[in-house]
């Protein structure tokens, strides 16, 4: 069954229009709920939640839907989306809930699912769900309703796992890290993890109101940390998104790192501990030639899987990796975390940072990246992509970097967006390629 609600990461939208309305949320809670009772024990789920102001509203409905159906419910408050996946898993809950919109403005939702492993829920598992969610869901007697509650102590727990990423005898001492939480779901943990390990930290996103989250900062706006690390004369700037599980770094001169130069990093370091497994990482179809060259010259293996970091993660456990992300900052670690997490990758730079005494400009600055050019084109309809003028321009430019570069064409997961990405080296080459491209979808959406 083909999934309609669920995209590359949940389910996400514009709240209180369309499906990201609080009678969905309590149908995807009676749903999962439902998918999730297995056995005679006392099932439970955490909830947790990002900044946003319709989160209130999001988590009520999800409480209403899981506790109609006999789920218990443990709620978290703001939380990056990784501290939910290890709360799931170490709570020994049946299943976990991030409510957030990652790096969306405020005005849009999600909601993200895990299994009791701590991963997020498979397409096929997704897939079931919204089958149950077309049908009449029955509810249990009064007696057998759920319970809610809220834990106090979710914050620490999750600060004190991601400390254990870095070696016991490191500090981070004689460091100054500016931290950006995007106004989100870390705005206390990351800033206060950071500092128990030494640093000096200028925190910045760190006030949210409901309606500020991503909002000219974080990881999607970082001109806002980048003056801030060169007014500070700071060592690193880091920039997370608004649930946390992204990472952005800018180096002391100001300038931005992405998540190819982070992962050229980490696997560099980890291959030299002979931490490394399955002989390289896994990255998307979206990560630069540079960093496939760069790691295939130290003998290390470059697996591109889908855009999105479920896919991500599904070819790292195909493939027993423990390194793998994507360009856009998503940084899977699987030695300290089953998803994506922004505070565990910040931590492993800062602790290179420390280990290697060199600036971070020089440190992350690991390989050179070819050109490569992203531009989105939004339409309002239809399926571009399957005109045949469109077909010949593309067909037209793949021809044109055979042998020279690489075309990747696909639409957002997430918003009516076409992504068309090119890259070469022949800078030239690429911009005119993706324009083409991009004024063939355009004439024809």
């Amino acid at each position: 069954m083909a999934r309609k609600l669920f995209g590359t990461d949940g389910i996400r939208g514009r709240t209180n229009a369309g499906v990201m309305t609080a009678a969905t949320a309590m149908k995807v809670g009676q749903a999962a709920g439902r998918h999730f009772v297995r056995g005679g024990h006392r099932h439970r789920v955490v909830i947790g939640k990002d900044t946003r102001l319709s989160g209130y509203m999001m988590e009520s409905a999800l409480v209403a839907g899981f506790t109609s159906v006999g789920i218990d419910v443990i709620m978290t408050g703001p939380l990056p989306t990784p501290a939910i996946a290890l709360l799931t898993r170490e709570m020994r809950a049946d299943l976990g809930v991030m409510i957030s919109a990652s790096h969306n403005l405020f005005a849009d939702n999600g909601i993200k699912l895990f299994g009791p492993d701590g991963f997020k829920l498979s397409d096929a598992a997704e897939a079931e769900i919204e089958r149950l969610m077309e049908t009449e869901i029955p509810l249990v007697p009064a007696e057998k309703i759920g319970r809610a509650r809220r834990i106090e102590d979710a914050r620490g727990r999750y600060i004190h796992a991601v400390k254990q990423s870095v070696a016991a005898e490191l500090r981070f001492d004689g460091l100054k890290v500016v931290v950006d939480c995007a106004n989100g779901a870390a705005y206390q943990v990351a800033p206060s993890a950071i500092w128990e390990l030494g640093a000096e930290v200028v925190a910045i996103g760190v006030t949210p109101n409901g309606t500020n989250i991503n909002d000219g900062v974080g990881s999607t706006a970082i001109a806002a940390l980048q003056a801030k690390v060169v007014e500070e004369g700071a060592d690193i700037g880091i920039a997370l998104d608004g649930d946390a599980d992204r990472l952005i770094v800018v180096d002391e001169k100001g300038r931005a790192v992405d998540g190819d130069q982070i992962m050229a990093l980490i696997a560099t370091r980890m291959q030299e501990k002979g931490a490394l497994k399955g002989g390289g990482i896994v990255a998307t179809v979206m990560s630069n030639l540079g960093l496939e060259r760069y790691l295939n010259g130290i003998g290390l293996d470059l697996v591109r899987a889908k855009v999105g970091d479920r896919y991500v993660l599904e070819a790292m456990k195909a493939g027993g990796y423990n390194v793998g992300g994507e360009q856009s900052g998503h940084m899977i670690l699987l030695d300290h975390a089953t998803t994506g997490d922004g505070t565990v990758a910040a931590l492993r730079v800062l602790a290179s940072l420390v280990r290697s005494g060199k600036p971070a400009s020089e440190l992350l600055h690991v390989f050179e990246p070819v050109p490569q050019l992203l531009k989105n084109v939004r339409y309002e309809g239809g399926k571009p992509l399957e005109n045949d003028s469109v077909k010949a321009v593309i067909a037209a430019a793949e021809a044109e970097l055979e042998g020279k570069g690489r075309l990747v064409i696909r639409p957002s997961g997430t918003e009516p967006v076409i992504r068309v990405m090119a890259e070469g080296d022949d800078q030239a080459q690429v911009e005119r390629v993706v324009d083409a491209i991009c004024e063939a979808v355009r004439a024809a959406a």
